[in-house]
């Protein structure tokens, strides 16, 4: 049995929490679990209306879909969010422009699937290290792998908050998938970007490893991250799979 934590944070210079999580260690549909974390962005309270109805969307399309591959399912789930947040937006003025990312992840044994859009990311946490299994869909991350600029310059960069894709922002939305094999000792998270442009791989590592259990490990992160700025909403799951079964 699968442990999870889940926790979501308004940070210390926003006025609200834009940010929305799910967590259910139960089936969703024909998915074993289901995980998504989403940050929203819009005025007139438009961000936080998007992330949360873009994983309602998502949660009410799984539990009815035929698909038994997480990674089709996810897809289907996303494109019809999308397809949602678009009819809304246009029919508002007040959401007008709104949208959201996503991460979406379910664990069947040792093998986890991932969906993402934006850059809220996934990770795969181990005494060894720390892989981020997500790519960033945003402007700073494009220039960094066309060579314009270094990792370090990026983390700093005035325009990293610019995302290249979006739940909403377009007719059809672009995911990426993954299929990840874990291996025991692995832990799983998913996060926004209020944690991680607070506290470096490095130092989400080492908070990990350090802590006893994982609410601890999720409750120090959070404190973290504020403990470093807090510029923004900063939401957390983690998921320690059991392999053992």
């Amino acid at each position: 049995m699968l442990k999870t934590f889940s926790v979501t944070n308004i940070g210390r210079k926003r006025k609200m929490n834009q940010d929305y999580v799910y967590s259910s260690e139960e089936p969703v549909g024909h998915l074993p679990n289901l995980f998504l974390v989403a940050d929203g962005m819009g005025g007139h309270n438009a961000g936080e209306y998007a992330s949360r109805v873009t994983v309602e969307t998502i949660v009410e399309c799984v539990a009815d879909s035929a698909q038994t591959d997480a990674l089709r399912c996810f897809e289907e789930a996303i494109q019809a969010a999308n397809a949602r947040i678009r009819r809304l937006a246009a029919a508002s003025y007040l959401l007008a422009g709104m949208g959201t990312t996503v991460v979406a992840a379910s664990c069947e044994g040792n093998r986890l699937s991932v969906a993402n859009v934006g850059d809220s990311r996934l990770y795969v946490v181990s005494p060894q290290g720390i892989r981020q299994i997500t790519r960033d869909h945003s402007w700073v991350e494009e220039m960094v792998l066309r060579g314009g600029i270094g990792r370090e310059e990026a983390r700093n960069h005035p325009d990293k908050n610019i995302i290249t894709r979006a739940v909403g922002a377009e007719d059809t939305v672009k995911a990426d998938f993954f299929s990840v094999r874990l291996e025991e000792g692995d832990m799983v998270l998913m996060c926004t970007d209020g944690l991680t442009n607070m506290l470096e791989d490095r130092e989400i590592r080492m908070i990990m490893n350090g802590a006893r259990d994982i609410v601890e490990k999720a409750q120090e992160l959070v404190e973290a991250a504020n403990e470093n700025g807090g510029k923004d909403n900063i939401s957390v799951i983690l998921i320690e799979p059991s392999l053992r079964d």
